[in-house]
Parts: C-alpha cells; structure tokens; sequence
C-alpha cells in the first residue's frame, strides 16, 4: 500500500465532518499529534444540527446502519460505543407504504420479516426473502474487507479470489434484475432495491454490488442515537479531544502552502499552520481549489435531495422511518437522473426522530423530515428559489393522498432545503451525496484518496474511496488514517 512520503508527526485535518473525525480518532490513536480545523462553529459537517423554534433539527444523513464501523473509530482510542452513545436499534428498521394502500413492516429479523413477507405475498415470495437474505449475506461477506475498507493503489489490487467470488454471486450484473431472481413481487423489489438511489444511482443499472446498502439496511440493521444523530459526531469529536486531538472552531481553511512536492502549512485568515502530513475532507471542488489543480476528469454526480423539516402538532403513525412509494417506479428515476426533472410520482423517505426520541421536539410535538430525491444543479439547473414553495405545496399534497391526512395544516414551524442550499453548502452540483457511483466511479475507478503529485496529502470524505453514506464515510477517514500511518501503527 502506498503512503504518504516523509515523517508525519503532525498532522493537519481539514474540516471534523465523520471522516475528518474518523482519521483524527485513528491518527491519534496511533500516537500522532492531530489539528482539526473546522469552519462551523460545532462538529459534524453534513451531520449537522440546527435549531428551529424548540425543535432540535438533523440536517444531514437520517439513517445509521453499521455502528460497528463507529466502534472501531471509538476503539482506536480506548473507548466505544457503549460508553459514549445509546444507540436504539429500530424495530421495524422501516415501514413501507405502497400505493395500492398496502403496507409492509421491514425488519432486520429474519422470522420477522419472512413473516411479514407472507402476509403481504405468499409463501413462495417468503421463500424468495430467505433466499435473497442469504445472497445478501454472502455479497457483503465479500465485498466489504477485500473491496470497500481496502486502499486501493492500482485496478490490479482488485484481481483476488473475492473478485472471483463476487462474479460468480452476480455482482457485476443489474441490481434491479439481481432482486428479481429471488422476488416478484414488485413492491418487495421496491424495498431491496430503492437503496441504489443513495449511491446516485437508478436501481434498474446500477451494479448488483450495489446490494450491500440493501444489506445495511434490511440485514445489518438500523439504529438512532438518542439525542439526534448529530450526538454522533459531538461523540467522536468528545473522545478525540480527550485523546489529544486540538479542535479549532470556527476557522475556515484559505490555501495550503507548498514547498517542493508537499504541503508545508496549512493557512487559514488568521495564521499559518505548519504540517507534516494533511487529510483533506471537503467536497472535492473545494479540495481542487484549495491544491490549486484541476480534476483530471469529468465526474457525474448524484441526484440531489430537496428536504422538509416540519415540526407538527401530530403524527401519523408510529414508524420511525416511512417509505411512501408511488404509483410510478422506473420512470421516475429516468425524470431525476437523465432528464433533470422532479419526479412527478415521487417515492419520499419520512422520517420522525421524536418516535424515538421525543426530547427532539417540545413537549405534545412531533418532528418530521420528508426527503424527496431531485435532480442536482447540473442536470436541472431549476431556479429553486422560484420553484421551491411551488414544489413544497405540491409535496403536502401528496402527503394528503398518501394518508398523512391534515400533514399541511399541522405544521407549526419548518424549513425547506433545495439544492440550492446543499451548492451554498459548497456541495458541487447542489447535491449532498457526492459522485455518483458508476462502475467508472467505483473503487479503484473512483477519485483517489492519494493526491497526484503531492507527497503528503490524502483524501476522505464520500468524493473518495469508498463513497457516499455513514458507514463509507466513516471507512474513508480510517483509510486515510492508513496511508498517513503506512505500515505503522504508532508515532
């Protein structure tokens, strides 16, 4: 594996989103002297916090899947999870509402959710589950230590037994027709397959590997944080200070001084920072402006996300995350990705947070977000300050006909968030989900985590290896950690 060159005793992280955090809780874990600069006053980057009329908002990821990921990055510095969070696991991990009024419980619970399998299509379709739940299994068995927490420094490094494995499971076929070959049920194909939409993708292409998010989510399990996920970055960021890591707030990186093929200092408004080594984890524009190079290549990014945040005087039902599918399925996704049009028959992620933890809201209120993927800036570059009260009506509307009966005139306080807001954000294409993750933009294909022609910068965050989501993120600040390190594991 190759590393950054030269000693790196000190090393300088640009911005304490989860990836910052994760390599600053390896690095120091590994006896190195760690700097965060952050230019949000608090932790957390896309995992942030707002707080709206008493209402304690999330305004990143919704969903934890995978918190051993999180133990580890706690671990390196002695302590865990346990000590640190109370992390409740979600039962049903979803619910799923169809449109022809049928609703489906999806649990992590293999006799659960076969049960709930059969109730809603048959035995042989609960057959089909535990079928799909052992493919599932055996694709993430194989992919995730060869081919996600892995550096890689050439396409070659794929060539392994795993790889081998993995053709013969069907992991470079379509994912939509991966899920068929154990399911007919469409509505269920729905819920193993929707997940594809995260990664950028739609699940009729995308590549079956991609199934891995489906096992995250119906097999791995879902969790909350008590107190909001936003308690999970303000945990990492707690435990990485204890351990030595200084945090600077509020300041905004400006440019990084060079000297022959490295980096000598980081600079920000109001001084020089000297550095041995620096990870860098902003949007990847941002990075290319601050090295002051440009992307050998034209990446494609993923569909963007407009979201509600409502605080309600209600709720509609006791699920913590919903899944509100439409009538239409594939062309919808021809609408966000290809034509750069809203969908016309959007399926919407609801999630309540006060379901779990009702502290998030005051008291005798309820708060809702309601996520509707979109196009990104660049495939329809939309005028959403024009378009964005229209297109909040409109979901309100659909919530009515879905059966969030009285959602519009329930709600008190809210706030709406449209790529725009994710492009003032420094989000590139106005999408908080990054590159999308083409075959030419997956693993060794994806932009890498080692800087060109710099010797001591590396890369992390959800524009690398390997990719977008909590549990990548939290993956690409230990890989980053690990070229910093190369094959050391202390000072």
């Amino acid at each position: 594996m190759r590393s950054v060159t030269g000693h790196a005793h000190h090393v300088v992280i640009v911005g304490a989103g989860l990836a910052g955090l994760s390599a600053a809780l390896h690095l120091a874990g590994a006896g190195r002297r760690v700097t965060v600069l952050e230019r949000a006053e608090v932790p957390g980057g896309r995992a942030g916090r707002t707080e709206l009329d008493g209402y304690r908002i999330d305004t990143g990821p919704t969903v934890l899947t995978m918190p051993e990921l999180l133990d580890e990055a706690l671990h390196a510095v002695g302590t865990s999870v346990r000590e640190r969070l109370d992390l409740l696991p979600l039962h049903p991990a979803y619910q799923a509402r169809f449109a022809d009024g049928s609703v489906l419980d999806v649990h992590t619970d293999a006799e659960a959710m076969e049960q709930e399998v059969r109730r809603l299509a048959g035995a042989r379709e609960a057959e089909g589950y535990r079928r799909l739940r052992r493919w599932l299994t055996q694709v993430h068995a194989t992919e995730m230590h060869r081919f996600i927490d892995a550096n890689f420094d050439s396409p070659l490094d794929l060539v392994s037994p795993e790889l081998a494995k993995l053709v013969a499971l069907g992991g470079f076929g379509r994912l939509g027709p991966a899920i068929g070959r154990f399911l007919r049920d469409e509505r269920l194909q729905r819920v193993f397959s929707f997940q594809a939409l995260y990664a950028g993708l739609d699940p009729r292409r995308a590549l079956a590997l991609y199934s891995v998010i489906s096992y995250m989510d119906t097999v791995g399990g879902v969790w909350f944080p008590r107190g909001g996920m936003h308690a999970v970055p303000t945990a990492m960021a707690r435990a990485a200070a204890e351990a030595g890591v200084e945090f600077r707030y509020g300041t905004e990186v400006t440019g990084l001084e060079r000297s022959g093929d490295r980096i000598s200092a980081v600079l920000t408004a109001e001084e020089r920072l000297p550095a041995d080594a620096v990870v860098l984890t902003p949007d990847l524009p941002v990075v290319h402006r601050l090295l002051g190079t440009r992307p050998r290549r034209r990446l494609r990014w993923s569909p963007s996300a407009v979201v509600l945040h409502a605080g309600t005087t209600r709720n509609w039902g006791p699920a913590h995350h919903t899944i509100s599918f439409g009538s239409a399925w594939h062309g919808t996704f021809t609408e966000i990705i290809r034509d750069g049009k809203p969908m016309t028959d959007p399926s919407l992620l609801i999630t309540r947070p006060t379901a779990s933890d009702p502290s998030l809201a005051p008291d005798g209120r309820e708060l809702h977000y309601v996520l509707a993927p979109c196009p990104n800036l660049e495939t329809g570059p939309l005028d959403w300050a024009r378009v964005g009260p229209r297109y909040r009506d409109e979901l309100l509307g659909v919530l009515e006909d879905r059966g969030f009966t009285g959602f519009g005139s329930a709600i008190e306080t809210s706030e709406l968030v449209t790529p725009l807001d994710w492009a003032a954000q420094g989000h590139a294409a106005g999408t908080p989900f990054s590159a999308a993750h083409t075959f030419s933009q997956t693993g060794p294909f994806r932009p890498k985590n080692l800087v060109r022609g710099v010797s001591n910068a590396v890369l992390a965050g959800s524009g690398t290896t390997p990719g977008v989501g909590v549990p990548p993120v939290l993956i690409s600040g230990k890989l980053a950690a690990q070229r910093v390190l190369g094959g050391t594991r202390s000072a």
